[in-house]
């Protein structure tokens, strides 16, 4: 009897704690409610990037009730080794930020859901950015920014070497001209900075008639000629010419702290440096698109939202991605933020983002669109990057020649990279 009671005593009081849990759970069920995972690289948290996401996310979560959010914010150096070992373990976040590079690697090996017909209405997306994220035919993520890169200049230095500012007429020519004038000005004072890395050398090959791979990305074209010169003229700037400070003459500091000390006349980089530079450049700056050789490229960078193939609600995720990508209420905050530029043609998100200053020429922005320049893409991405890369360190410390550092490169590529 007192066994049987004991019995009865238990099994009140797992009813009684259980009851609650138990009651929460059906109404979430009943209510329909859905927990989605976020995981993202490029809204920092501590800056005006991560205050905009956040308002995003409650503006989607005010707009659907019954699905949540839960962020988490991984920084770029240590994102993808997380990553690949949560999509290798199958628990990858519902929906997750990938760069353009990374994509087709993630796409063709299965781990992203197929979004088409799960988007809705994309005609306000750029098609460009958009585009950038279908492979073999289906999209299989939405563009939540893209950006480029342009020509800045310090128009204080300009004006004391008594030179006209950038135009979009200019050429490599122009800017080494420019910049051996900004140097006569001071001792401690440099013309320009561009290193010859992978990102910098695919662009610079194709500003001067070249390119890295065939028209059809089924075969590598690292030695053609044109692409040997640029490598060349390209390391000249700071071996030859001497526009280019080396290493040892920045002794520690970075290229975009060298231009906000006011001791760099021309520097070519990414217009993620609006807001930085807005805020910590004690002089008057402005952009121009940036001179090419024998014509004009400019980068193209876009990063996307995915969703996981292994996500468990894959119509809420596409949900959320299109939302934060390309709703006008994410863009504005996008905009506001000054956080790279927003991958949609909606005039009033438009007007808005070319309303800010600086830069006065935000023009040049969209008009460097003409010219993009996607770069060369493998399921092997880092491999191929580190493979070229160490040939470019070559040629820039004297090494190797130009021709010699890229007809090894080419081999190398064919031996062990797949197309």
């Amino acid at each position: 009897m007192k066994t049987t009671r004991n019995i009865l005593s238990l099994a009140l009081f797992l009813i009684l704690v259980l009851l609650p849990a138990f009651s929460a759970g059906t109404k979430e069920a009943a209510q329909g409610t859905v927990t989605l995972k976020l995981e993202q690289f490029s809204g920092s948290e501590a800056t005006l990037s991560g205050e905009a996401l956040r308002g995003m996310i409650a503006e989607f979560e005010k707009q659907n009730p019954t699905i949540k959010v839960e962020l988490q914010t991984i920084g770029y150096d240590d994102y993808f080794t997380q990553l690949q070992s949560k999509v290798v373990g199958g628990n990858a976040a519902d929906v997750f930020e990938l760069n353009y590079e990374n994509f087709v690697a993630y796409a063709s090996e299965g781990a992203l859901a197929d979004v088409t017909g799960k988007l809705g209405d994309t005609s306000g997306f750029n098609k460009t950015a958009l585009d950038a994220f279908n492979y073999q035919g289906v999209q299989y993520g939405v563009p939540n920014s893209f950006s480029n890169v342009v020509l800045f200049y310090n128009k204080a230095l300009f004006d004391q070497a008594n030179l006209a500012y950038p135009t979009s007429d200019w050429t490599w020519k122009d800017v080494e001209v420019a910049s051996k004038k900004i140097m006569s000005l001071e001792k401690n004072i440099w013309g320009f900075y561009r290193p010859l890395s992978f990102h910098e050398f695919y662009k610079g090959a194709a500003q001067n008639g070249g390119s890295l791979m065939n028209a059809e990305r089924t075969a590598f074209t690292v030695n053609l000629p044109q692409n040997i010169e640029a490598a060349s003229l390209m390391a000249g700037w700071q071996n030859d010419s001497k526009i280019m400070p080396t290493d040892a003459d920045m002794a520690g500091m970075g290229d975009w702290d060298l231009f906000k000390s006011g001791r760099l006349g021309m520097l070519v980089t990414g217009i993620w440096a609006f807001g930085d530079f807005t805020a910590n450049c004690p002089f008057d700056w402005d952009i121009a698109i940036e001179p090419g050789n024998v014509q004009k490229a400019t980068h193209f960078f876009s990063n996307s939202y995915v969703v996981s193939e292994t996500s468990k609600h894959p119509a809420e995720a596409a949900k959320l991605a299109v939302f934060l990508a390309g709703s006008k209420e994410a863009t504005k905050l996008r905009v506001e933020a000054s956080w790279e530029l927003p991958p949609v043609t909606y005039p009033e998100i438009i007007d808005s983002y070319l309303s800010i200053t600086p830069p006065e020429n935000r023009e040049a922005v969209f008009a460097s669109l003409d010219y993009l320049v996607t770069p060369p893409v493998s399921i092997q991405q880092a491999e191929m990057q580190a493979i070229i890369q160490s040939y470019l360190g070559q040629i820039v410390s004297g090494k190797m020649s130009a021709k010699a550092a890229l007809d090894a490169c080419q081999k190398e590529l064919e031996a062990k990279i797949s197309l």
